[in-house]
Order: structure tokens, then sequence, then C-alpha cells
């Protein structure tokens, strides 16, 4: 038995706080029966749940991660653009995946997808302040000047502020850069506050996950241990046992 707003969270249909909005207004149906009552119990191998006359076909938490290729937007649908949506293989598609923030068009690298709506906003929170790793190529050389600015907090251009950032001089036009937000264009724009102009961009790491060996436009269903550690549940052991 599983309570319905849990259900349709870990569907990926919205966040728990926005469910009970959804359930409260009759939009959804158990067995074709209405169900207002978000801590409503019930057996989701046995019933059919529809939301706004659409079936929701999947429960539990899904959690995918994707080596992004360059040239592909983070959305899930366009008219005009190819999507990462596409790069997910026959099987994983039609299973309510949504991309857990965004990897601008040309940037490459890690990026997550869940059909828990929960864990999608936990992640994406500026509250939460997940750490997000990228290798990045680049005109200039870092000094300790710009470390320091991007420990302290960079304020931007257009009167942004962004919070303290790890910069890592790895080599002649390389660096290791960790954020903890996901502004638009954030990496990007700091380092061109600084003169450094990217070339190359990948996002290597995000919390306690690492891109690894994946290669280039290869997607990997994360185990129930992996999507524990990302959730922060990782000091429960039993939690992520089971």
């Amino acid at each position: 038995m599983i309570r319905l707003d849990k259900f349709l969270s870990q569907a990926g249909v919205a966040s728990r706080r926005q469910l009970r909005e959804i359930i409260r207004a009759g939009a959804v149906r158990i067995d074709g029966v209405c169900v207002t009552d978000y801590a409503y119990k019930f057996d989701e191998t046995a019933c059919t749940v529809t939301v706004n006359g659409e079936t929701v076909r999947e429960a539990g938490t899904l959690v995918v991660m994707m080596n992004k290729p360059a040239g592909y937007i983070t959305a899930t649908e366009d008219a005009r653009k190819a999507t990462v949506m596409e790069l997910l293989p026959p099987e994983l598609q039609g299973r309510q995946l949504k991309p857990i923030g965004r990897l601008d068009k040309e940037t490459e690298g890690l990026l997550l997808f869940t059909n828990d709506g929960d864990l999608l906003h936990r992640i994406v929170s500026p509250r939460h302040a997940v750490e997000k790793e990228y290798y990045a190529e680049h005109e200039g050389v870092v000094t300790a000047e710009d470390i320091a600015q991007f420990a302290g907090g960079m304020l931007l251009r257009d009167g942004t502020r962004c919070r303290p950032a790890k910069l890592e001089s790895i080599g002649l036009g390389k660096s290791l850069i960790t954020v903890s937000e996901g502004r638009y264009h954030q990496v990007r724009r700091m380092m061109s506050a600084r003169g450094m102009f990217v070339t190359y961009l990948r996002r290597v790491r995000e919390g306690p996950l690492r891109l690894g060996e994946l290669g280039l436009g290869q997607v990997r269903v994360l185990s129930p241990e992996e999507v524990c550690l990302l959730a922060d549940r990782q000091n429960n052991e039993k939690n992520c046992m089971e």
C-alpha cells in the first residue's frame, strides 16, 4: 500500500506540495473513482491511476545519468531544436523522466533525469546548494586573484551575485570549477568576468555522483544506493538498502 501523493511524486507528476493542490482539485482518479484525499492509501500494483485523464504508468524512483553531447538543448520538447530527451534509449522513453536542472546547448557532461518530482526539486533548489563540478578549457591564465574572487562570491556585470565557488587550475588554459547553484550560463559568465573566455565546458560531477567512464551520448540507470546518496540519505544505511 502506498500514499497517493507519494505515488504521484515518485512517478514524476509534480512535487509533493503541488500534488496536494492537484488532488484536492479532483484531477486524480483511482480505477475511475475521484480521490481528493492526498493521504489515501491504495495498492499501486492492482489499481489504475489517472491525472486529468492521463494514466500514470510508473511508480518507484528512477534516476538516469547521461553524458550529454553538445548540440542538444535541455528541454522536454522543442519544435525546432534537438533535445536531450531524444537521446534516451527506447526502453526509457515514456517513463515520465524529466531533466534535473540543465546544461546549455554547447556544454557536455553529466546530466541527470528522474521521475521523482520531490527529488528533482530538492536537487535544483538553491536552498540545498548541491555542488556541481565542471572541467573547462579557456583562454587566459588563472591567477591567485581569480581564485580569491571565486571563493568570495563574485558580482557579475549585470549585478548578479554568485555564491562562493571554487576555481582550480589544472594546467595551462584548463581548470576545474565547482559551484553550488545553477544560474544561466553561470560558469561561462564567471570565467568571462575574469577575462577567461571558455572554449569547452563539461560537467563532471553533481553532488556525490561523478561522470566516470560513461561515453559521450550514453546513459545508465543509477543503482538504489546511488539514488540514496543523491538524495542525501547516505547516513541512513538501512533506508538506502531497502
